[in-house]
Order: C-alpha cells, then sequence, then structure tokens
C-alpha cells in the first residue's frame, strides 16, 4: 500500500501538558483508511481518533467538531451553528442544519436607531448579536447515522480543553489581537486574556469549557440547553443587552432536509440546499459557466477568469433578491437553477467587456469584506463521507464568552437583513426575504459539498469564508473537473472572488498578473486580497485511492485512521 505524507513539526516542548507536540500534515494519499481534513491538526487527529477506535465518518466528524471547539475557538464552537451533508456508502443523501435561530424576542427593526439607520455594530458586536446556538443539537442529530456512544466521541475534546495545548504563532496573533475586544465585551475574566502577551507555545487552559463538555458528555443535548450551561448562558444575556431566554434555548430544534443535487459534467453534486445560499449560487454558477465550455481554456486565464466572474455576478445578484429561511419563504431553488432560467440570465455575458452590476441589481456602497468560519471534510474507509461547515460568524463571534462555561457566542444575527438594502460585514446585500423574524433562519454562505462519480464518493471540500465560500468551492471543483488538477494545485492554487456587489474583482496577491491586465482592459475593477479561503479537499479515484489536502493558507492538518 503505497502512503505518502508530508509532515511539519511545529512544536516540541518538555513540559506538563499532554499536547504540546502538533504535526501539521498537509498531504496525505492511503487506501482503504479513513480520512479527516480540518482548520486545526489536534482536530484532526481527534477525529481519525475516533476512527481507529471503530467509528465511522460521522462519529470522527462530531469529534472533529467538538475538538475544534477547544483548539480552534475564533471560529469551531459550540456556541454557534452548521450545515452537514453526508452520503453514505448505501447511496443515502442528507443533510442537518444546525444553522443558528432568532431568539422570540428579536424583531425586524430591533437593531435600528431612532432615525431608522441600521446599527451594525450592535449587530456584531455583544449580546444582542447572538443567535440561539445550534451546534451541540446539531452534534445530536448526527449521532444516530454513527456507531459510537457520544460519551466516547467528545472526550477528546474534553481532555484538550482540561490538559491544554500549545498554540501556535498564528493563534497567539489572533489573541493579542483581539485582547481590547474581549476586554470590552466580558464583564469577568477570560482565559483569553492574560497580562503579558500570547506567544507560541503558550498552553491554552480551558477549565469551565471542559466542566460544560463533561455536563453534555453526562447528560446529553440537556446538559447544554438546558440545566447548569443555560442558566450560565441566559445569565451572560442579562449582563447586557442579550434576549436568548432558557426557553429559547429548550425549543431550538435542527432542521433535516433534502439534500440540493443537480449534475455538472457526469458528476452528481449534492450540497446544501436553503437556508444556505451555497448549494444554489455553486449550481448557478458552475451551471453558467458551463455554458461556455470552461474546460477549453486554462485555469486563471482571463477567459476563464472572465467567465467564472460572470457568473458569480449573476449568482450573487439572485442570492440578495430570492434567499432565505424556506420555513419562511417561497422556496424558489427549482427555478433558479433551472436551465431556462439560467440561460436567459446569461444571455447578457460578453468576452468583449465586463457586464455592469447595475445591470443585474441596484448598486449599494458596500463595506470591505472579513471573513472566519471553518470546514471539515471526512471519509471513512467503508467510504461513508460527510462535509461539515461551521460557524461563529465573526472572528470569536460575538466576542462574548459566557462566563462560567467557557465558549465563545456568535454573532450570526447580523446574516439577517438588519435592513433590507444594507451589506452585512461580508458586503452581502440582503432584502425582504432574509429579513429578521422570531425562530428564523438567517441566510449563510457555507456550501459543505461532496461530488459522486458514478454513485460514488468522487471529492468532498469546502472552506471558510463568508462570502468567499461558495466562489472558493466552485473554483476547487472546476480545477479539478474542468481543468483536470490533481488535489494540491486545486486547494492551493491562487484564488478570486466577485459577488455582484461591490463592483470589484478581489485576487489572492499571487494571481497571475497578466490575467489582472487584461481584464482590467475589459473594464473590470480589481483589488488584491491577502487570502481567500482556506479549503479542505478529499479526492477519491475509481480504484479507491484517496488524496486528501489540507490548504496551505493556515495551520490546517490531515488526520489518518
Amino acid at each position: 500500500m503505497k502512503k505518502i505524507a508530508i509532515i511539519f513539526i511545529l512544536f516540541s516542548f518538555s513540559v506538563s501538558a499532554q499536547y504540546t507536540d502538533i504535526n501539521i500534515i498537509k498531504e496525505v494519499k492511503v487506501k482503504n483508511k479513513g480520512v479527516v481534513v480540518s482548520a486545526h491538526p489536534l482536530a484532526s487527529e481527534a477525529g481519525a481518533k475516533i476512527l481507529r477506535m471503530g467509528g465511522n465518518a460521522y462519529d470522527a466528524v462530531i469529534a472533529t467538531q467538538y475538538a475544534l471547539a477547544v483548539v480552534y475557538p475564533q471560529a469551531g464552537n459550540i456556541g454557534g451553528g452548521g450545515f452537514l451533508v453526508g452520503v453514505k456508502n448505501n447511496g443515502e443523501k442528507f443533510t442537518i442544519d444546525y444553522r443558528e435561530t432568532a431568539p422570540k424576542k428579536a424583531s425586524r427593526d430591533m437593531y435600528l436607531d431612532k432615525t431608522g439607520k441600521a446599527d451594525t455594530d450592535l449587530s456584531q458586536n455583544g449580546r444582542l448579536a447572538v443567535g440561539i446556538p445550534g451546534s451541540v443539537a446539531g452534534f445530536f442529530a448526527t449521532l444516530k447515522h454513527g456507531k459510537l456512544p457520544m460519551e466516547k466521541i467528545i472526550q477528546p475534546a474534553i481532555d484538550l480543553a482540561e490538559k491544554g495545548f500549545a498554540i501556535t504563532e498564528q493563534e497567539a496573533s489572533l489573541l493579542n489581537t483581539h485582547k481590547a475586544n474581549f476586554q470590552k465585551h466580558n464583564q469577568t475574566v477570560t482565559v483569553f486574556v492574560k497580562d503579558t502577551p500570547w506567544k507560541a507555545g503558550d498552553l491554552l487552559v480551558q477549565k469551565e469549557l471542559a466542566e460544560t463538555l463533561k455536563l453534555i458528555q453526562k447528560s446529553g443535548a440537556k446538559g447544554f440547553y438546558e440545566g447548569k450551561t443555560a442558566e450560565f448562558l441566559v445569565s451572560e444575556m442579562k449582563r447586557g443587552n442579550g434576549i436568548i431566554t432558557a426557553e429559547d434555548l429548550k425549543n431550538y430544534k435542527v432542521a433535516e432536509r433534502k439534500a440540493l443535487e443537480f449534475e455538472y459534467k457526469g458528476n452528481t453534486i449534492v450540497s446544501m440546499p436553503l437556508p444556505s445560499s451555497g448549494g444554489i449560487l455553486l449550481a448557478q454558477m458552475l451551471k453558467m459557466s458551463g455554458y461556455e465550455n470552461l474546460e477549453k481554456y486554462q485555469q486563471n486565464s482571463t477567459q476563464a477568469v472572465q467567465i467564472m466572474t460572470e457568473a458569480e455576478r449573476r449568482a450573487f445578484a439572485d442570492r440578495a433578491e430570492y434567499m432565505g429561511d424556506p420555513d419562511f419563504i417561497q422556496d424558489k431553488t427549482s427555478y433558479l437553477i433551472s436551465d431556462e432560467y439560467l440561460k436567459n440570465r446569461w444571455k447578457s455575458f460578453s468576452f468583449n467587456k465586463a457586464t455592469p452590476s447595475s445591470e443585474v441589481g441596484k448598486i449599494i456602497k458596500q463595506p470591505k469584506e472579513s471573513t472566519e468560519t471553518t470546514h471539515i471534510s471526512v471519509i471513512d474507509k467503508e467510504g461513508n463521507t460527510a462535509a461539515v461547515t461551521t460557524t461563529l460568524n465573526g472572528l470569536y463571534g460575538s466576542k462574548v464568552v459566557v462566563s462560567g462555561a467557557g465558549f465563545f457566542l456568535n454573532n450570526e444575527m447580523d446574516d439577517f437583513s438588519i435592513k433590507p438594502g444594507v451589506p452585512n460585514m461580508f458586503g452581502a446585500v440582503g432584502g425582504e426575504a432574509n429579513a429578521i423574524q422570531p425562530n428564523k433562519r438567517m441566510l449563510s454562505s457555507m456550501t459543505p459539498t461532496i461530488i459522486l462519480k458514478n454513485g460514488k464518493p468522487y471529492m468532498v471540500v469546502g472552506t471558510p469564508g463568508g462570502t468567499t465560500i461558495p466562489t472558493s468551492v466552485f473554483q476547487s471543483i472546476v480545477n479539478v473537473i474542468d481543468f483536470k488538477l490533481n488535489a494540491n494545485i486545486s486547494v492551493n492554487a491562487p484564488k478570486f472572488h466577485h459577488q455582484w456587489l461591490p463592483e470589484t474583482v478581489a485576487f489572492e496577491k499571487n494571481f497571475p498578473e497578466t490575467t489582472i491586465k487584461d481584464l482590467e482592459k475589459l473594464g473590470y475593477k480589481t483589488e488584491k486580497w491577502n487570502q481567500i479561503g482556506r479549503t479542505e479537499i478529499i479526492l477519491i479515484d475509481e480504484n479507491g485511492n484517496i488524496h486528501a489536502v489540507a490548504d496551505g493558507r493556515g495551520d490546517d492538518s490531515v488526520g489518518v485512521e
């Protein structure tokens, strides 16, 4: 059996804690083994450990998410929410929507001042920004597809929280950068703030979080949504202007939805339906770009980027107008991804010039984009697959840590249209379909996706990145299917992004300059970004060989059974 692993040793300190030797594995090729790809090596290893204990992909993805709540607090969470797309080895496809919901006391105009102006600070920071967390309920909904009890699955995360782990240089920098925010939005001292600056190798021990996880281990979902943890959370709300109640927590429910499926060049794409905009956007972008036979061009060539940018422009204009929680709006998915609709949408495309965004929607001034989410891709040796994207929304969510319980709370309320026509923190404009209502799920860009070839798993893919998520998944898919690139190049090649508004096309700094200059001559406005997304991908060939790659843009890593 051929096995290749690229390993970078980050730390090896002789200190009295268990998790100081951290191996980042960027790329693995295996057969007849399960793999987990996530944003942190200790989380990927937690998932791999569960596979080695006899768990399947769904056990592993739960363990990985719990571990991320400990070792990746900027986005991993039990105080946020997410989406899971699963395809079992018997062909069964399913999704679990554990997106946060608006509290019962939420109202359409709750973030407007006396003059009717939207106050985005209230929707992005502090207790009023928090939606009802769905993650823990989502983990228990996933459990019925697994093989092991939650008591075993959650233990690696408890160990990480209780014994501590050595943080990386990147993590130290983030904690130092956000120290003032943590102090501003928390009335009690948190473990994320200390007198001297954090540095690589420092131990982060989270005793309160460990106790919270033990309550879940002992009492199940009720250990989070009722009892002591719920009391801590409601008390945290009362320290400020938060509106989540004990009743809100007790009444939270996941939604199990039919996966969004469509065909692309002989492959079956399985992605997330509404309230994720990601699956619809992906279907629209792949189908519209397919009208131009994208495979005729080279990856990141002027023609390919122009085709893909114009597909992105039209899809994101539809996002603003039509998409929201399907339990509250008329779901127009089938119409929006139909060839009849998309071919008409594509008629205005021309290789000779950029299509003005004003031709596909009303122009509104946008703020600069900001992004933070996390993704996990998993396959087990039986061929079960899971793609999970989960988030607190912004970096460290609302910046509020639940005192006594030790976890960050989300700021997902900002993903609603806090005022129709006003863009959120990611620059995405929303309309009436995504207006705030009690118990409603806010629209998301998360795009966990599994691709099947001849009915068998071919690709498991996803990424963080706010509104850049669908465009990054789009690019990863066409890199493999149209441009015939391998997993490593598909993930680590420079990316670009466009979302209708703002008018500009964003390029990573190492993107080919000739392409950018050619596009500027055609009337495209461009800008440079340091980074777009952190894609986790698993490719499986017809012989069952697995090629797993963790994005080189961060500390992302592969765990192997």
